[in-house]
């Protein structure tokens, strides 16, 4: 199972069942005050999980008690899930970074912490703190194993001290979304001084890890005999660490982007006319002072429509302060999403128009 921490750069909350992404979750728990969502998918996916466990245990055990037992142990494994996030969440939190939430996945789950750690020792050490807590719940179950050798409970025991060990070493592998990937970004980061180019270089390490993961089937004999199962874990587990890595790369790029991102730069030039001129002068007027004017009013028409009869009131949000910039302008956008904005100086002044195209310019290929 797959863990993992990301930063936000929206900053919309999540409280009570909400969506994220298009995705509606459920909250399940409140631990020290973080929210833990569970996707619905993670219904079907451990009903699923139980399915296979019981499967495996129909020699060990009969009738509904496999169920029982499998039941128990995949929502044992999930709460080993939980705590290993929770570990990042609150060792995030002693650094005073806002956690948004915990959100179980069927593949594992992802403490969603809204800052980026300021320093490269701090990232590495909220983002080892999962797997070095999932590796102590390997070793407390070990002990545990040498206790409760048979049975049900033995079985469980052993089970989750797997399972643990598991994950702590696969969130270990250095490349990014995994927790190893963080790690291997906050040395980079150290030795570098280039956050953004040391996340690059850790989503590409994530994405060999990931090729290699989809290598792995072909070359074990995994499709030749016909273990479809693990097969396919195999595939979609691989599929989840190129995306998250490809995702990482995507957002370093787009951070990158955003001091480009000032709506004075971006204006449109823009003139005022009085409302009785004729549509045919203001867009003369606008052709000669460069403002790239655009209307769909038949040439013929123009010379008898006044500009004031096509003018419409300009909702407030529609109207933007021409110093905004970065995240503060697409926040803005975001409040109010259009295809043009009129852009305005401190003193109410206009400066120009924004149009919604120029800024996918800036973005473009990202």
């Amino acid at each position: 199972m797959a863990s993992g921490q990301g930063e936000q750069p929206d900053q919309t909350g999540q409280s009570g069942r909400g969506q994220s992404g298009g995705r509606r979750s459920w909250v399940v728990a409140r631990p020290f005050g973080i929210p833990v969502h569970v996707s619905p998918y993670w219904f079907i996916v451990a009903g699923i999980f139980v399915i296979i466990y019981a499967n495996d245990l129909s020699a060990a055990l009969s009738g509904s008690m496999r169920y029982v037992v499998a039941a128990a142990f995949v929502i044992l494994l999930y709460l080993s899930v939980l705590v290993h996030e929770l570990s990042h969440s609150v060792v995030a939190r002693g650094y005073g970074l806002p956690v948004r939430r915990i959100l179980l996945y069927p593949l594992g789950g992802i403490s969603e912490i809204e800052r980026e750690a300021p320093t490269p020792g701090r990232e590495f050490a909220v983002a080892g703190a999962g797997p070095a807590l999932s590796l102590a719940l390997g070793a407390v179950g070990w002990g545990l194993a040498q206790l409760w050798q048979y049975g049900v409970s033995g079985a469980l025991v052993r089970q989750l001290m797997f399972a643990n060990i598991i994950v702590g070493v696969f969130n270990l592998l250095p490349g990014l979304p995994l927790d190893g990937g963080r790690m291997l970004r906050a040395v980079i980061w150290k030795f570098t001084g280039k956050p953004g180019s040391a996340t690059i270089a850790a989503a590409w390490v994530g994405r060999i890890l990931a090729l290699a993961l989809l290598a792995i089937p072909f070359f074990s004999g995994g499709l030749a005999g016909g273990d479809i199962v693990s097969t396919l874990w195999v595939l979609v587990i691989a599929v989840f660490m190129w995306t998250g890595a490809s995702q990482s790369i995507k957002a370093t790029r787009f951070r990158e982007r955003l001091p480009a991102l000032q709506a004075r730069r971006l204006a449109r030039k823009a003139i005022s006319v009085p409302a009785s001129t004729p549509l045919a002068e203001a867009v003369r007027q606008a052709d000669a002072a460069g403002a790239r004017a655009v209307t769909a009013t038949p040439p013929q028409r123009r010379p008898w429509v006044d500009v004031g009869s096509m003018a419409r009131t300009i909702d407030q949000g529609l109207i933007l302060n021409a110093d905004l910039g970065g995240m503060a302008l697409l926040d803005a956008i975001r409040r109010a999403p259009a295809s043009e904005y009129l852009l305005v100086d401190a003193s109410g002044q206009v400066v120009g128009v924004l149009s919604a195209s120029d800024l996918d310019q800036v973005f473009a290929g990202v």
